[in-house]
This record gives structure tokens, C-alpha cells and sequence, in this order.
């Protein structure tokens, strides 16, 4: 995998919308901490740009994006915000400039589809806060895209009930691929899937309901994508639904059920994903990940 360069004081970070809109008011923290970093801020052309529930049309945010890929004076290119809407352009991108030149493409949730077609090319992600509602995330997940965006050591540990199964002491070493669990299950059988062979896997989910996470892991399990990975990682399961006859179980217990059968570790509670403490994940990279009773720590 190709790590795109690191940022210095002065470079510029495009911000583009690639799926829902989204005001220039709405972005004024994410500038402002672009600033205190040291780093220039150019928007888009979706940012403003309205068609219904998108920043403008799909012919707008794919323009929008190939340009801020193409355009050299760029380092960075950070997603204002999710939704749905990315995998509507997706095929409408030209990567063959920027699989040269790759720089940093920043967010997560929506932002999936781009991580996992990125990956297929060779390169490195960020999966990290977009921009809108960065100032509401905690000061560890905004200093994680800093450190990860300059190049600086990054380590990322916590604490907490740490691997659910098979979790004797270990260290597993593998590369560290996934994102938003609905982007992925719709992106199986397209140019854009996940390649789970031998890698470490980690997902995190919205607003979805019970059995919807129980048909996604299925249809994953079926095809073939859970059973020889390194480790499967499991971040947020945020505000889960339910219908009025209970499913019977938790987004992490349907997870766990599924891939009991598999010899490897599952850790749960990750801090990254639609919590809070969304702490930055550079997926595409060679990881090293820690397991002990009480403590994992991811490097990388």
C-alpha cells in the first residue's frame, strides 16, 4: 500500500461534500481547526450546492472531488459530511492522477465507499470525523487526524472489555481494512468491496435496525468474508432499533453469534465509528494489534 505524503505548515486541505449538503456556516470549526494546525482551507463547489437532499447534482460532486484529486497545490481532501450519496459518483471518478500523486482522503461512514475502492488501487485512507460536527468529538480524535496528517507517531490504546472471543494474550499483525458496516454490504459484488483475506477487519454502524445487522453480517458470513480473517474489530453500534416484537439481541451479540465458529479475536467497544470519541484509523496499513485481558493497542 502506498502512505500518501505528509502535510506542513502552510499546505492546503480541500474541503468537498461528495454526498449530502451542507452550508459553509456549518463548516466554520472544521476551518477554524484547520487554522490553529497551521493548514489552509479551499471549499469545493458542493459546498453551498443543493439538489435535494445532496450538495448538488452527481455530475457536481464527482467534478467537485476530481478536482480537488487533480488539482497539486492540494494535500488533503476532507469529506464535510456523510449520509448517503458517494457511491452515486464513485464510477464517475478518474484515480489514474492520483494514484501517482495519492493524497489523504479524510472521513468516514458514507465516506466507506471511497476507503474501499481507494484500497483496491493501492493507497492509504483516513477513516475519521468528517468535518461537520467535528468541535462536538472529543480532543483525542481531533488530534488524531493531526498526528496522523503530519506524519507523527500515532498509537492508538484504550481500555475497557476489550476481546469478546478468543481472546487470550496475542498480537495479531495484519492490514487494517473496513468502515461502516451498511456501506460495505452494499458494495459486495462491485468493483469497490472489501478484500477481507488475512486482514483485519473493522466495522461500526447508524441508526440501524436489529435484524438489518443480523442480514448484513449474514450475507457477509455467506459470502465468504468473515471466515479467514486476522481479526474482526467492532467500533459503534450507535442508536440500534428495534421493532415492536424484540430481535432478542444486541448488534454485538448478533456480530459475536456469527463469527463464534471463527479462530480468531473480536474486540469490542473500538473508539472509532458515530460515538464520540471517533478516534482516526489509517486503513490500507500493515497494523499491529495488541490483546490482552484488559487493554488493546492498536500501532501503526
Amino acid at each position: 500500500m502506498i502512505t500518501p505524503k505528509s502535510l506542513q505548515q502552510g499546505d492546503t486541505v480541500a474541503i468537498v461534500s461528495t454526498a449530502r449538503k451542507i452550508t459553509k456556516e456549518e463548516l466554520q470549526p472544521a476551518l477554524q481547526l484547520l487554522k490553529s494546525w497551521g493548514l489552509k482551507a479551499v471549499l469545493g463547489k458542493t459546498i453551498g450546492a443543493e439538489e435535494n437532499q445532496f450538495a448538488g447534482s452527481d455530475e457536481l460532486r464527482a467534478a467537485d472531488f476530481q478536482e480537488m484529486m487533480d488539482d497539486p497545490n492540494i494535500k488533503a481532501i476532507w469529506c464535510a459530511r456523510g449520509g448517503y450519496g458517494t457511491v452515486r459518483i464513485i464510477d464517475k471518478l478518474d484515480f489514474s492522477s492520483f494514484t501517482k500523486i495519492p493524497k489523504w482522503i479524510i472521513g468516514y461512514s458514507d465516506v466507506t465507499v471511497l476507503h474501499s475502492h481507494i484500497h483496491n488501487l493501492g493507497v492509504e485512507t483516513l477513516h475519521a470525523q468528517i468535518c461537520l460536527e467535528i468541535e462536538n468529538k472529543t480532543e483525542e480524535a481531533r488530534e488524531s487526524i493531526r498526528k496522523v496528517l503530519f506524519g507523527e507517531e500515532y498509537t492508538l490504546g484504550f481500555s475497557g472489555s476489550g476481546a469478546a472471543i478468543n481472546a487470550a494474550t496475542q498480537i495479531v499483525e495484519g492490514e487494517l481494512i473496513g468502515g461502516n458496516l451498511s456501506v460495505l454490504y452494499s458494495l459486495v459484488g462491485s468493483a469497490s468491496e472489501i478484500k477481507t483475506e488475512g486482514k483485519i477487519l473493522f466495522i461500526e454502524d447508524l441508526d440501524e435496525m436489529l435484524y438489518h445487522i443480523d442480514r448484513m453480517m449474514m450475507n457477509l458470513k455467506r459470502s465468504g468474508y468473515l471466515k479467514n480473517l486476522k481479526a474482526l474489530v467492532i467500533g459503534g453500534m450507535t442508536q440500534m432499533k428495534d421493532n415492536k416484537v424484540y430481535f432478542g439481541k444486541t448488534a454485538e451479540e448478533t456480530i459475536m453469534d456469527l463469527v463464534k465458529e471463527y479462530n480468531y479475536p473480536v474486540i469490542l467497544n473500538f473508539p472509532a465509528g458515530h460515538i464520540l470519541d471517533n478516534r482516526a484509523l489509517i486503513l490500507g496499513r500493515e497494523v499491529k494489534l495488541k490483546i490482552s485481558k484488559n487493554n488493546i493497542i492498536l500501532n501503526f
